[in-house]
């Protein structure tokens, strides 16, 4: 067996169909250890590919959700100011005695120095997802969803990590990464990403899967489901695809429906339970007004 196919074989291990371009941008994200951009409409499996690769990797997921206005103390570190001042407060009388004699703030603090009291330390610094991600001992997968959604300036500093594998905190040095993570990075191509990131990267483009792959997928997540049935469900997303919709139905929501038949004791499809059902699969009421204009549901 070669080794696109093993690694296929262990991301169905992991609930995730994969084909051999899939499989191919997996093997060389571990083997070259670069980040891969996973890129491609919502829905069509970006997130999932990541959380799979943590679970065959026996890793941790690290994972940051990108959003509009995000910043590093989000992203990165904190600190726990509530912390520090009960700490300050507890050794207030302490502190008093050491510095009464100091004649300077300088020298105030290099007694409390050499005394091990320091106002910023490691045990008030709360890591956040890509500090956690470089300071871990074990092996993780960095899972940075949706960069697209972040500013331009956030993505630079990403840029700035993921080159030299390391993260400046002002108040205690330079922290180095003890060991490199996986990093996988989605985007739904909101904005474009710039050409440095782009370069320092593998990538990848996920559309939607061929209607043979989706029907795996479904068989996979829905053993219960008849062959038949299975068919009929994937043939019929793949038709709305092709209709101009705000929400195309996702992998993801094509499983949801097929749950709600098999439940339903539904054994093939017709036009009444197409109507009875398809707000589980499509769910922008302007969707359900075109797929009505345009003949689907009657």
């Amino acid at each position: 067996m070669s080794e696109i196919e093993k690694i296929k074989e262990q991301l169905k291990t992991a609930d995730y169909i994969a084909d051999d371009r899939i499989a191919t941008a997996v093997f060389l994200l571990r083997e070259l250890k670069k980040p891969l951009i996973v890129e491609g409409p919502p829905g069509a499996g970006k997130t999932e590919l990541g959380k799979a690769l943590a679970r065959i990797e026996n890793a941790e997921l690290i994972r940051l959700q990108c959003y509009e206005g995000l910043d590093v103390n989000h992203a990165v570190y904190e600190w726990e100011y509530s912390k520090q001042m009960l700490y300050v407060q507890m050794l207030r009388s302490k502190i008093d005695s050491l510095v009464k004699d100091a004649g300077t703030l300088n020298e105030a603090l290099k007694i409390l120095e050499r005394e091990g009291i320091s106002f910023f330390s490691e045990k008030f610094l709360v890591r956040r997802p890509l500090l956690r991600a470089i300071t871990g001992s074990g092996t993780a997968v960095l899972l940075v969803d949706e960069i697209d959604r972040a500013d331009e300036e956030f993505e630079a500093f990403l840029l700035e990590l993921l080159s030299d594998w390391q993260i400046t905190i002002p108040e205690i040095g330079t922290v180095h990464a003890e060991r490199q993570p996986y990093v996988v990075i989605t985007s739904n191509a909101v904005r474009e990403l710039s050409d440095a990131l782009r370069r320092r990267a593998l990538h990848l483009f996920l559309d939607f899967p061929s209607i043979e792959r989706e029907k795996e997928i479904l068989i996979l997540h829905v053993p219960q489901i008849e062959n038949e049935l299975a068919q009929q469900v994937v043939e019929f997303v793949a038709q709305l695809r092709k209709v101009t919709l705000k929400k195309p139905p996702s992998p993801s929501e094509t499983i949801d429906w097929a749950r709600a038949l098999t439940r339903l004791g539904i054994r093939e499809l017709n036009k009444e339970v197409v109507r009875n059902t398809i707000s589980t699969l499509v769910k922008h009421p302007q969707d359900l007004k075109t797929l009505e204009k345009e003949g689907h549901l009657h």
